[in-house]
C-alpha cells in the first residue's frame, strides 16, 4: 500500500484538531506529495514538544506515518532551533504547530 501524499495528511491533521478545539496550524508547507512531516507541541505552560518521522527500519509498515519524540517538553527556542536545522537540510519538510494542553496528539509513537 502506497502512503497518503503529505499535504492530504497533514489537512487531515489539522483539521481533526481544529475540530477537537485545539488551535492547529500548517506554520511551513513542503513538499505535496512526499514531505517529512514534524509536529511542534505547544502546551501552553512555557514548553514545547516536537515529533519528528521514525526511521523507515523501526515501522512495521511503508504506508503509515510513525514518529518519534525529539524533544519532550522543553524550551521553545530548542525545539525552533532543532527545527530550522532541519529546514537547512530539507526545505521538503513540513511544519504542524499544535496548541495541546495534555499529551494525546494522536499519532503512533514509537519509544
Amino acid at each position: 500500500m502506497r502512503a497518503l501524499r503529505s499535504d492530504l495528511w497533514c489537512g487531515v491533521f489539522v483539521r481533526r484538531h481544529n475540530d477537537l478545539g485545539n488551535m492547529c496550524v500548517v506554520s511551513r508547507r513542503g513538499d505535496p506529495i512526499a514531505g517529512q512531516v514534524f509536529i511542534e507541541v505547544d502546551h501552553l505552560d512555557g514548553t514545547r514538544s516536537l515529533f519528528t518521522p521514525a526511521p523507515m527500519a523501526s515501522r512495521q509498515d511503508d504506508a503509515s506515518l510513525v514518529f518519534q519524540r525529539r524533544f519532550n517538553r522543553v524550551e521553545p527556542p530548542r525545539v525552533t532551533e532543532r527545527i530550522d536545522q532541519e529546514v537547512n537540510f530539507d526545505p521538503d519538510l513540513w511544519v504542524l504547530s499544535l496548541d495541546l494542553r495534555g499529551d494525546d496528539v494522536g499519532i503512533e509513537v514509537i519509544q
